[in-house]
């Protein structure tokens, strides 16, 4: 998986962390404080979208007493403590971070996410200082599944785009990595299991756990 790599990138949400729970969370406490629920497949419309870009939507179709500004900023606060205490990383993955840093690889983060969070997040995990840049949607045009973010994180890391290996957990960030002209590997997260069909088809390698690269086990698919 690794022959001919320089670099590596990871999505962060439900790739590098088990995190993809909590924005349901934050999403159903945030409106109920308005009187407001949850319509029913908000978050598969959302898929993707940076986090401005959530921001914006809230905006346009809730009717919310906030800005966009304030809209971010409130779930920045409500997300910030429980990415520093509840967040874990997912099985393997320090591991396997430890094993990308012996090789002197370039690591990178490409997040939907803010970099505010995802700083918080790594640190608290004792991984921050891994990775050589942290890339985020708003930084660029377009979020995924565009390139962009992939293409800027690239740059970033002094990297050409056929020498990164992705990682991602949903089908719109396998896309971007595939058109960034960069290799993808899938990674099992139960809130993408529904997926599962499109990821395979679109991923070049599947893991279950980043000890499946350790160990040699991993799925080639391409």
């Amino acid at each position: 998986m690794l022959t001919n790599k320089k670099a590596v990138i990871f999505d962060l949400d439900g790739t590098l962390v088990d995190s993809m729970w909590i924005w349901k969370e934050i999403d159903i406490r945030f409106l109920g404080t308005y009187g407001l629920t949850v319509p029913e497949g908000l978050n598969d419309l959302l898929e993707g979208f940076s986090f401005h870009e959530t921001a914006k939507y809230f905006k346009e179709h809730f009717p919310l007493p906030l800005s966009i500004e304030e809209i971010m900023n409130t779930w920045n606060r409500m997300a910030a403590e429980m990415y520093e205490n509840e967040i874990p990383l997912k099985d393997g993955a320090r591991e396997f971070i430890e094993l990308l840093k012996e090789k002197d690889m370039p690591l990178g983060i490409a997040t939907s996410n803010s970099r505010e969070l995802a700083k918080v997040c790594l640190r608290a995990n004792g991984i921050l200082d891994a990775f050589d840049y942290i890339c985020t949607s708003n930084e660029v045009p377009k979020g995924k599944p565009e390139p962009d973010v992939y293409l800027h994180a690239a740059r970033k890391l002094g990297v050409d785009p056929e020498e990164i290996l992705v990682f991602e957990d949903i089908p719109y960030g396998l896309m971007a990595g595939k058109r960034a002209n960069m290799k993808t590997c899938a990674v099992r997260d139960p809130y993408s299991e529904r997926a599962m069909e499109e990821k395979l088809q679109l991923a070049d390698y599947y893991i279950e756990s980043y000890y499946d690269i350790l160990n040699g086990t991993y799925q080639k698919l391409s």
